[in-house]
This record gives structure tokens, C-alpha cells and sequence, in this order.
């Protein structure tokens, strides 16, 4: 199937031509199949309406997927060149929105770009990885061992992380941080410094709790007790919970969900569009959904186990633990079992800068595995 890696690693990089005949199209058919039950969700979210949200959708999926096909296929040694150039650029972006970015539903998270408004927190979820891999790429792993080593890495998390925190966004900070743990736990740091970290978490966690905005510890407390408000801050995830429970095994049928269509169900086109298709499509529709994500990320873990490179095995791994927590938080915030944030289910989930940095992220991921026995120059910790 891979006739062009048959003679072991490669010096010099593929044509277009087998850069292209090298995309493994199962993956790219799995991220079509769930931008298409997307449109579906976002059609019946509308009443059975193209209008305003599945064609808009539709149409910024094609875009999107034409720029994983371009991400999948440029030189991979440029990724590896500019992730730093990449990641300052991004962390310029990260300022300007403190500076004077675009304030929507309280929050100043975006930069208005008149055709569209860049939220630059998801650009920076690829540019950190793309950093951190540039970095271990070229470390010792005595060097990975020692403090000074891992400060520098630390520092290209915590401080983008704080940039994020203070627009306020809780969520996307927590999964930056969580993707930055996971780059540092495969590169082989210590158990002792991670429980060092969870130590000094606990410790700061009650302090923490005081710089918390008030709908933030709204949020908290009403995961632990829903009922406690159920008008106010618990009203959705109770009725979240009614709708998934409603649909039962084989659902209430296309576009006859109640919940959603009588407008009980809030946020039915973006974080809560999992529970709008389990009501439709029941437990059935749920896992369906489910599973086809856990075949993507499957794919990406297969991708870097058999990546050559170590810049292009943390870069998969980086990313694709990213698209990872996506999926896993939204699922468990819409089913109570994590506090809800502004969280959206990726692909399915109506929203534009969301859709264009997942799918920059599975060209990135493919274009690893495209080279994936192309020279970088190291492909282990053992060499220099």
C-alpha cells in the first residue's frame, strides 16, 4: 500500500504526486463521515432548514478540508523550521486580543477580522505543540531529566495559558496545560515532578478559588448539585439530561427531538448538539458518533507509533490528545460528568475558527505520517 517507503528511511522528500497517493483515506473518510452527521444535526437544529447554520457549515467544511489537504501535503522540514516563528506569532495574537480584541458574551476572546472573528486560544492549541516537539526534538534526555531542561517548555505553556485565563477561558487554558502534560510525560519526565506539580495544585487550589469569576464557581457548584438552581445556572445541564434520557435506545426520530425543537434544550447548534442527536437518534446516534471519534484518534496514536521522526511523533501525539480532550469534555460536560465551559464537539458543533484549527491539526497529523520515514535527523532519544 506504502510503495515508497519500502527501502526504510528516506533522505529526500516525496513528490506531490506520492505525498498525495500516501494520504491514508480511511482517516480522511472518518472526518467527512462525522463533518456530514454534523450538517445533519445543525439541519435539524434549524427545524429543517438549511438556514442559518447547516449551510454555512457545509460550505466552511469545504473550505476547511481543502486546507487539510494543503497542510497534509507541504514539506514537512517547513513545520519544523517555523514552529517557533509559528508559535511567537500566535503568542503576538494571544496580546492583541488583551489589547484590544473583540468582546462577545462576555468574554474578549476574538480579534475582528471584518469576513470573520479569529479566536487566536485555538491557533495557539497546534503552535504550542509544533514548539514543544521543535524543542524535544533537539534534547538530550539527560537534558529532559534536569530542571533547567524543562523550564523552557513550562514557560511556552504557563504563559499563553495566563494570556488564555484572563480573557476568561478556563476551559481552553486547562486543555492547553492538560496537551503540555502529555508532551512531557511521553518525552520522559519524571513521575516525581508531575506529583510535585499535583502537589502544589492542591495546595494553591482553595486560593485559586478566590480569583474565579462568579458564573465560573456557578459552574462548579452546579456540577456537584444541579438541583441547587435548576432555573438558573443548573437549567442546562438538567434539561441536557432529560433530552439524553428521553431518546432512549433508538430516539424520538429525525427532527422530532421535543426538548430541542420547543426550545427547552439551550445551545442545541454548538455544546449541546451531542444531546440534541441523542434525542433524535437515541443511545444508538450517541455511540455512533462516539465511536467514529475514537477510530480518528485511534488513527492519529497508530500514526505516531509508526512516525519515524521524534519531532513528527509529538507532533501527532500533541494533536491528537488535543482533538481528544475536545471529544471527551464536551461528551462528558452535556452527560453531567464535568462542570459545563464553553466546550464545542468538534466538526459537529456549529462554529468556524473551532472547525479550521481541527482540521489544520488532521493535515498537520497526516503530513506527519505522509513523511513518516522521511530523515529529520533524530529519531529517538538515543541520538544526538
Amino acid at each position: 500500500m506504502y510503495k515508497y517507503y519500502e527501502s526504510g528511511l528516506k533522505s529526500q522528500a516525496l513528490s506531490l504526486k506520492e505525498k498525495f497517493f500516501n494520504i491514508n483515506f480511511g482517516y480522511v473518510f472518518c472526518i467527512i463521515l462525522l463533518a456530514v452527521i454534523g450538517a445533519v444535526a445543525l439541519y435539524s437544529a434549524a427545524n429543517g432548514s438549511w438556514s442559518p447554520w447547516a449551510y454555512r457549515q457545509s460550505a466552511r467544511f469545504g473550505v476547511a478540508l481543502g486546507l487539510m489537504f494543503v497542510m497534509a501535503l507541504i514539506d514537512v522540514k517547513i513545520y519544523l523550521k517555523y514552529s517557533y516563528v509559528a508559535y511567537f506569532l500566535v503568542l503576538l495574537l494571544l496580546i492583541a486580543v488583551e489589547v484590544g480584541g473583540h468582546v462577545g458574551m462576555g468574554a474578549q476572546r476574538w480579534i475582528d477580522l471584518k469576513l470573520f472573528k479569529l479566536q487566536p486560544s485555538e491557533l495557539m492549541k497546534i503552535a504550542m505543540v509544533m514548539a514543544l516537539a521543535k524543542y524535544f526534538h533537539s534534547c538530550t534526555l539527560n537534558k529532559i531529566e534536569s530542571i533547567r531542561g524543562i523550564i523552557a517548555p513550562a514557560l511556552m505553556a504557563l504563559f499563553p495559558a495566563a494570556l488564555i485565563i484572563i480573557q476568561p477561558d478556563l476551559g481552553t487554558a486547562l486543555m492547553l496545560l492538560f496537551t503540555t502534560m502529555v508532551i512531557f510525560f511521553v518525552v520522559g519526565v519524571q513521575w516525581w515532578k508531575f506529583a510535585l506539580l499535583g502537589g502544589a495544585g492542591m495546595v494553591l487550589a482553595p486560593i485559586a478559588w478566590h480569583f474565579l469569576h462568579d458564573y465560573q464557581k456557578n459552574r462548579v457548584l452546579t456540577f456537584l448539585n444541579p438541583e441547587r438552581d435548576p432555573l438558573g445556572s443548573g437549567y442546562h445541564i438538567i434539561q441536557s439530561k432529560i433530552a439524553l434520557g428521553s431518546g432512549g435506545i433508538f430516539g424520538k426520530g429525525f427532527l422530532n427531538g421535543t426538548q430541542s425543537h420547543l426550545n427547552f434544550l439551550p445551545e442545541k447548534h454548538t455544546d449541546f448538539i451531542f444531546t440534541m442527536l441523542s434525542e433524535e437518534f437515541g443511545m444508538i446516534g450517541g455511540t455512533l458518533v462516539i465511536l467514529i471519534n475514537m477510530i480518528i484518534i485511534a488513527y492519529g496514536y497508530v500514526f505516531a507509533f509508526r512516525t519515524s521522526s521524534y519531532f513528527g511523533k509529538l507532533v501527532i501525539i500533541g494533536l491528537n490528545t488535543n482533538y481528544f480532550m475536545y471529544v471527551f469534555i464536551n461528551i462528558a460536560m452535556v452527560l453531567g460528568l464535568l462542570p459545563v465551559v464553553g466546550i464545542p464537539l468538534p466538526l459537529i458543533s456549529y462554529g468556524g475558527t473551532v472547525m479550521l484549527s481541527v482540521m489544520a491539526s488532521f493535515g498537520i497529523i497526516l503530513c506527519m505520517d505522509i513523511n513518516r520515514h522521511l530523515n529529520l535527523g533524530r529519531s529517538s532519544f538515543g541520538d544526538d
